[in-house]
């Protein structure tokens, strides 16, 4: 809701120059994500250790808090500052994901983790459209203050709406109810296809946030001026609606021929549709490349989670997904970065390539580690022995 006039807020506090603005809504954009970075897999710890709904009314009241106060904000610092509060208690969603995941039978953790991606597209989509009404209407720091409703809202909801079941710990690769984060690491570290996962988490989201920083001004370049923020929202928001309508029917399709399987074909499907975007002479071929960018992307996240929720103990899965969320993370920083570098020196048409390149370079390493340690591997050992 609030980050589509971030900039145009900060032009409120004084009289700066257009450089001055840009810088600072870089970094009041970015600080959120590093703090997040660190924070993840410590209230993935926690959140295993006493409890998810604890840790996502925590999480509510946190984000509630920092936007509220967002809006008394008189200075670039203050805002910088609320930012990076902020970044500590963004795992709202990541710790739902891990609630989810260990609240809900293995067979169908893809599809009901395709639901929840559904409902964060959704907020997604909606978002900048009733942020920006309510800005026009009432004002920046008046929409911050609705949109800390909304936030504590939600806190209100998991506080009477939900009920957590103490998960048994019964199968064998649960045997044990505590683990230290170094036996955590060590576990992601003997499972080479897990660590291979959590690892194209960062490269999707590199690849995803690429492109972010220059598709307005590419929009531009395409349609030029005329109608810019109704195209740029078109084009932003037709990656959000493919995402929509498929994240749910790819869990459930990895629910019953693997998930690794889909990772794999997603990446590929990904990767040879970001590359023509390159070319496109106008906005509507960048608009449907676009949703079709969104129905690959859109399935990566739910499937990943729900193979992640089948491969680590029970007991640590919030941290496990706590690491992959910092990845995460770590991508949404590097990818704005390496995308404005990459248009600045070479045009936009090198994003598109590199951008391409680095989801099929992806989808092979995730296909090379999926066929030498699971396929291949489960092959063999299925061959007959025969004893004198």
């Amino acid at each position: 809701m609030v980050l589509p006039f971030i900039s145009l807020y900060i032009e409120t506090y004084g009289n700066f120059s257009d450089s001055y603005v840009q810088n600072w809504s870089g970094w009041i954009f970015g600080i959120t994500f590093v703090s997040a970075l660190l924070f993840s897999p410590v209230w993935g710890r926690v959140g295993d250790r006493y409890g998810r709904k604890r840790i996502l009314i925590l999480s509510a009241t946190g984000l509630g808090l920092s936007v509220l106060l967002m809006g008394f904000a008189t200075s670039v610092w203050q805002l910088f500052l609320l930012r990076l509060f902020m970044g500590i208690f963004t795992g709202f969603i990541p710790i739902s994901q891990a609630f989810i995941s260990t609240q809900t039978p293995k067979n169908i953790a893809g599809r009901v983790l395709g639901t929840l991606q559904t409902g964060s597209i959704t907020g997604s989509l909606m978002g900048p459209l009733l942020g920006g009404a309510l800005a026009d209407v009432f004002g920046y720091a008046t929409t911050f203050k609705w949109t800390s409703i909304s936030i504590f809202l939600s806190g209100l909801i998991v506080i009477f709406g939900v009920k957590e079941i103490k998960v048994r710990f019964s199968d064998e690769k649960a045997s044990k109810n505590s683990y230290s984060s170094k036996e955590v690491l060590q576990h992601i570290l003997r499972h080479p296809v897990l660590l291979v996962v959590m690892l194209i988490s960062m490269l999707v989201q590199v690849a995803h946030f690429s492109v972010q920083p220059i598709l307005s001004l590419y929009v531009s370049d395409l349609h030029g001026t005329a109608n810019i923020a109704l195209f740029s929202g078109m084009a932003f928001s037709a990656a959000g609606l493919g995402n929509l309508m498929m994240a749910r029917k790819w869990g459930r399709l990895g629910d019953k021929i693997g998930y690794i399987k889909i990772v794999i074909f997603l990446l590929f499907m990904a990767g040879i549709v970001y590359f023509p975007a390159a070319f496109v002479t106008n906005i509507w071929q960048l608009i449907i490349l676009r949703f079709l960018l969104g129905i690959s992307i859109g399935g990566i996240i739910p499937v990943r989670i729900a193979y992640i929720r089948q491969e680590a103990p029970l007991s640590v899965q919030g941290e496990v997904l706590g690491y992959n969320t910092s990845l995460r993370f770590a991508g949404n920083i590097i990818g704005p970065a390496l995308g404005g570098m990459l248009a600045g020196f070479f045009g936009f048409s090198a994003v598109f390539f590199v951008t391409s390149g680095l989801l099929v370079l992806s989808g092979v390493i995730m296909l090379v580690a999926w066929y030498k340690y699971e396929y291949e591997g489960r092959h063999t050992h299925r061959l007959p022995s025969y004893r004198s």
